[in-house]
């Protein structure tokens, strides 16, 4: 989705430090709340912590060293999550044209 910033450069030319100039944040989910699919976009409803990552502390790097976003949250949310996604893609699979499948 674009903001109401899109195509308007940012008075960060590199963003926050980073050279890619991507915003990374820490996510912890407390609660899944729904989830449902929009025009091809499946959209969850959570309650969530979602604190900004600091640059160069090394904590939301990838393998390659790139700053990267995490997500986080236990083991009981994750299967929620997965049940709720599994369910969610057999209702729009469900819709697609056998052709399409």
């Amino acid at each position: 989705m674009l903001g109401p910033n899109a195509g308007r450069p940012s008075p960060h030319p590199r963003g926050l430090g980073y050279p890619s100039g991507m915003k990374t944040f820490t996510i912890e989910i407390q609660r899944i709340k729904a989830l449902t699919d929009r025009h091809g976009l499946v959209v969850a409803r959570v309650d969530a912590a979602v604190q900004p990552l600091q640059p160069g502390r090394g904590q939301g790097d990838d393998a390659e060293g790139e700053p990267a976003s995490t997500l986080s949250m236990t083991v009981d949310n994750a299967r929620v999550l997965f049940l709720l996604l599994k369910k969610q893609l057999a209702e729009v699979d469900s819709r697609k044209a056998r052709s399409q499948r």
